[in-house]
């Protein structure tokens, strides 16, 4: 009997427990982790010279092929030369001894977590060193948030901690446009200039720059879901631009032309910005050396000398008020020249591009029926696309937060992990 009773009891408590077990919710599975753009890999052109590029670092090199393996080590600080014969490379020291001469890119790595100098100057990550045909093409290897922290200070411009939000607004937009131009087809993924964006390594770290790359960490901007192109400017002028009135380019529906007037005044947030209202003069020598070096690069020019010029008019204005066409009226013939071109036309020869397309002219003739002069007064400074750097300064020292920022520059956006 005890032991029927003991078999019967045992029976029952199995039976206790599974009913307890199938009555349990299932342990939900854990939400899948935020895609952190910030660790992909991007690389940055820095240079691509003829000269003899030299690499250190405080705490030792060691210098790899693409496939990783290691040529050899530099000691602690030294400077070590990077040799070109046609498209072999290899790393040498002062006393003439150095690595194997490779085909193909040759990787300076730090074996510590220092920076990796590169003409005396600090970069983060890794630095690879490709031979051209006649060049040496050097570029930094990088996860895309430490190159941030080299790209915020400079590209935004402010310390302030007051200007915090407007510097987070940037990082979010940095951080897009750079994972949209990765490109494995390619050498580099950007350059280090305005040409993408502008890229000082670790020296102009700010405190200001770095805390607003690590709290928008992971954070792009998107569109209908996909990550996008986000441009930005210094000053908008009091309007931004759409992206066809500047590039040749369709209209994206989250680029589009924003005012940037603030509500009730007469003013605008980007009205503290130094060159919201400008004026530039060039005589006649100095517009006729600009044209006859930059308006072949831009519209159809005989034998590439258009002559001296007798009038530049206003052809057309876009939506935003930009001048959209500028014609250009010489002893040869009359030249049409559109959107953003404009500004690399009407500049000094070797001089900074003309501030923005937001301009009148007013024109001075001589007795000959040439112009004299013609002066330029206009607003603003960049294409206008997108999100007016100065713009979102004045909004965050008007109490406006990131995402809002981000919101108004470019309507219809939202602001969230790649996926």
């Amino acid at each position: 009997m005890k032991v029927r009773r003991r078999a019967h009891s045992l029976l029952w408590m199995a039976c206790a427990l599974a009913a307890l077990t199938s009555c349990a919710k299932p342990a939900p599975a854990p939400a899948p982790a935020a895609r952190d753009v910030g660790d992909a890999t991007i690389r940055v052109l820095l240079s691509a010279s003829a000269a003899t590029p030299r690499v250190a670092s405080p705490g030792g090199l060691t210098f790899a092929s693409q496939d990783g393996g290691s040529l050899g080590r530099s000691g602690r600080g030294e400077v070590w030369r990077i040799e070109r014969s046609g498209r072999r490379l290899r790393a040498s020291n002062e006393n003439g001894s150095g690595t194997p001469w490779i085909d193909g890119p040759l990787f300076a790595r730090p074996m510590d977590k220092a920076p990796v100098s590169v003409g005396g100057k600090p970069y983060r990550g890794d630095v690879a060193f490709i031979a051209g045909d006649s060049t040496i093409l050097v570029v930094n290897v990088v996860k895309i948030d430490d190159y941030l922290l080299g790209v915020v200070p400079l590209e935004i411009g402010t310390e302030a901690v007051s200007d915090a939000a407007a510097v987070q607004a940037q990082a979010v937009a940095a951080r897009s446009y750079a994972f949209i131009h990765l490109s494995p087809s390619r050498s580099y993924d950007v350059t280090a200039s305005v040409s993408d964006q502008v890229y000082g390594g670790a020296a102009v770290e700010s405190a200001v720059g770095s805390d607003a790359v690590e709290s928008t960490r992971t954070l792009v901007l998107k569109y209908g879901g996909r990550v996008v192109n986000a441009p930005y400017h210094s000053t908008c002028g009091g309007k931004t631009a759409s992206a066809s009135e500047i590039w040749r380019s369709p209209d994206e529906t989250y680029l589009q032309s924003v005012s940037d007037q603030i509500p009730g005044t007469s003013r605008y947030y980007c009205d503290i910005a130094p060159r919201f209202r400008w004026t530039r003069t060039l005589d006649a020598d100095a517009l006729n050396a600009a044209l006859d070096r930059y308006l072949a690069s831009y519209t159809r020019v005989p034998d590439r000398t258009p002559g001296a010029a007798r009038a530049v008019t206003v052809g057309s204005r876009t939506v935003s008020g930009r001048v959209g066409t500028l014609t250009f009226t010489t002893e040869r013939g009359n030249f049409v020249v559109r959107g953003n071109d404009i500004r690399f036309v009407l500049r000094p020869v070797g001089g900074e591009a003309l501030n923005s397309t937001s301009f009148s002219v007013e024109p001075s003739t001589s007795a000959d029926g040439l112009l004299a002069r013609i002066t330029i007064r206009g607003s603003g400074y960049g294409h206008g696309v997108g999100m007016c750097q100065w713009g979102a300064i004045g909004r965050a020292r008007a109490g406006q937060d990131f995402r809002t920022i981000l919101r108004v520059y470019y309507p219809g956006t939202t602001v969230g992990p790649a996926s």
